[in-house]
Parts: structure tokens; C-alpha cells; sequence
């Protein structure tokens, strides 16, 4: 079921951000070490991946901006500052935040991440997406797009579960035919 996927996407993530605790210490001491960078970049990027899978909007917008920030670290188009690691810190704590109410109420915490949204992006682009998460609807408006959200997320979930389904019977199949 979907709630497995959650729960193990809960672990692995865990796992994870146990290792990119270490690394961040050393990130501080080292911010230009290339490997760290790396390690930190592959941890958000995969996080970001599976929370667009398991329809977790807020953990995505904000590991999709941490994701462009450290993109932009190890292309070397941006110094890493003291201030843009304390931020990094930040972002994770964020993170781990979300992803213990996630882990408690089995359902994203209300609200963005707008505030580090914008830190992380001080392009364009990430001020308008932190302007949009920050225009919260009056409360109908809200809990009318919220049912519709759990509607949509009720449709993919059947829809993951069936590619998982079907991804599972062709592994099968494949290993059967070699």
C-alpha cells in the first residue's frame, strides 16, 4: 500500500540524513569539499524525487530550492559562504522537521516554507514561488483545495500502486525469461 511506500520512504530518508549529519559537520569545516557537496545534493535531490511521487507538495518546493542551491555550489556559479551553510543547516532542520510530522500524522504539516524559500533562491524565480506559497487562501477556499488535493492524491495513489504492480510482474517476468 501507499502507506508502506510512506513508511519506507520515512526510513530510508532517515537513513540518509543520518549520514548527511556527518557530512554537514564536515561541510562546515570543509564548505568547498566537492564530495560533501555531492553527498548533500544526491540526499535532496532524492527526497525531492520521491515527495513528487508520494504527492508531498510542501517537502518538494522546499527541497526543490535547497536542490538549486547546492546545484549551484558544486557548479561553482555560487561561493559557499558562512551564511550559505548556516542556511543548508537550516534547510535540513526543516526537513527532518517535516518529516516528523509527516512521520506522526501520516500527512504533511499545513503552511510553506516560503521564509527559507527565499533564502535559498535569491533569484527570481524562487521570490515569485515564495510570493505564491505566501498568498494563503481565505479557510473554505483552503479546505476546499485541500479535499481536492486528498481526492488527487487518493487517484494517484491507486495509479502508484498500479505501476508498482505492473513494474513488480514485469521484473518478475524478465527474471523468468532470462
Amino acid at each position: 500500500s501507499m502507506d508502506d511506500l510512506l513508511r519506507e520512504f520515512l526510513t530510508e530518508t532517515g537513513e540518509s540524513l543520518d549520514v548527511v549529519d556527518v557530512e554537514l559537520v564536515r561541510f562546515e569545516q570543509e564548505p568547498n569539499n566537492t564530495k560533501i557537496l555531492d553527498n548533500i545534493f544526491r540526499l535532496v535531490h532524492t527526497i525531492k524525487g520521491t515527495c513528487g511521487f508520494l504527492g508531498l507538495p510542501r517537502l518538494e518546493a522546499l527541497t526543490h530550492a535547497a536542490e538549486t542551491l547546492m546545484g549551484n555550489f558544486r557548479g561553482g556559479n555560487k561561493a559557499v559562504t558562512g551564511e550559505a551553510v548556516t542556511l543548508v543547516l537550516a534547510t535540513i532542520d526543516r526537513i527532518k522537521a517535516l518529516l516528523d510530522e509527516l512521520e506522526r500524522n501520516q500527512a504533511e504539516p499545513e503552511g510553506n516554507d516560503g521564509d527559507l524559500i527565499a533564502e535559498l533562491g535569491d533569484d527570481v524565480q524562487h521570490a515569485q514561488v515564495a510570493r505564491v506559497l505566501g498568498q494563503q487562501p481565505g479557510h473554505d477556499l483552503a479546505r476546499g483545495r485541500r479535499e481536492a488535493r486528498l481526492q488527487l492524491q487518493r487517484v494517484a495513489r491507486l495509479r502508484v500502486q498500479d505501476l508498482v504492480d505492473q513494474r513488480g510482474d514485469r521484473l518478475a517476468r524478465e527474471r523468468t525469461n532470462r
